[in-house]
């Protein structure tokens, strides 16, 4: 008979709450008051993480936003505290829960703002659930442009690798080996080290933020299925559905990917967009975290109120 090991209990929230969204549990954490005395009245901003991380990581943003804004920092499912489940991921499961999360918690048109893959389901968001967003920002948003793909057939031996490696080396033994070596703290610092231009920003606590979801019981089947997730529409699609403000801010040291070249598409496919080329890694909003949020702030007082406060209207 094989021994079952206890699923341990997901610790308290830190500075946050739950909420029950479908068949998940999600966490997010909320800091700052609505500010109804301003004229007009500014929108709440919802901070969404990268792959990895967590509402942790908007720590040091939280801090210093909170006194213009009312902030919300949402873990995404599979990620931080909230559920890891080990199938269904896909860009509209995230996007249904930024939205239902805007619409049922907060209750009126935010500005959402996100990092990395956060940031892909920021735009996405604000493409298909209009009703709920008052603006979005991308920090190093990812995602695909249509005209970045081949038109060529594809090269069946390429394929047959693809297909091999979703598989066999994400299947449960070898995938969890892999999650075994890339959870290790060592490694989870000399990446962050690779993507930060300010060495100092990583600490021990962002190595621990960043550790702590990885020893959850069932982080490891959600990380192999992570991977198996749907890539989503191509950014160029959802940008011609947009309608909102956009925000881009780009840390131009990134080594995962060519930001002037991304910020060309961009600029072609989208008008109503503002940018910022700072020098800071692939998580600019924790390697540089005061010009961030100054770049953030000014653009939602001065884009986001200005332009559409006349519109906004409490969620039904």
């Amino acid at each position: 008979m094989i021994a079952v090991a206890p699923i341990a209990p997901i610790p308290p929230a830190q500075d946050g709450a739950y909420w029950q969204w479908r068949d998940y549990r999600i966490h997010y954490t909320k800091a700052g008051a609505a500010q109804a005395t301003a004229h007009p009245e500014r929108p709440p901003l919802v901070l969404i993480h990268g792959f990895g991380a967590s509402t942790d990581h908007w720590r040091k943003n939280v801090a210093e936003l909170q006194s213009d804004f009312e902030v919300y920092a949402l873990d995404l499912i599979g990620f931080g505290r909230s559920s890891k489940p080990s199938s269904g991921y896909s860009p509209e499961l995230w996007r249904d829960q930024i939205a239902d999360f805007i619409t049922n918690i907060i209750g009126r048109p935010a500005v959402v703002a996100g990092n990395s893959i956060g940031g892909y389901s920021s735009l996405f968001t604000g493409a298909t659930r209009p009703d709920a967003i008052a603006g979005v920002c991308m920090l190093n948003g990812v995602g695909s442009f249509s005209e970045q793909q081949t038109t060529a057939e594809p090269n069946p031996f390429q394929q047959t690798i693809g297909n091999l490696v979703k598989t066999v080396v994400l299947s449960p033994l070898p995938s969890w080996v892999i999650f075994q070596f890339v959870r290790q703290k060592s490694y989870i610092r000399k990446t962050l080290e690779q993507v930060y231009v300010n060495k100092s920003e990583v600490t021990d606590q962002l190595v621990e933020d960043v550790y702590r979801p990885a020893t959850d019981p069932e982080a490891p089947a959600a990380f192999a299925a992570l991977f198996k997730a749907e890539r989503g529409e191509y950014v160029d699609v959802l940008l011609d559905k947009m309608t909102c403000p956009l925000l881009l801010i780009w840390g131009d040291a990134d080594p995962w990917m060519n930001t002037y070249s991304r910020s060309e598409l961009f600029q072609q496919h989208y008008n109503n967009l503002e940018e910022h080329h700072i020098n800071a890694g692939h998580c600019p909003h924790d390697d540089a975290p005061l010009e961030v949020d100054a770049l953030l702030r000014n653009w939602v007082l001065k884009t986001v109120v200005g332009e559409s406060a006349s519109q906004w209207v409490a969620l039904g």
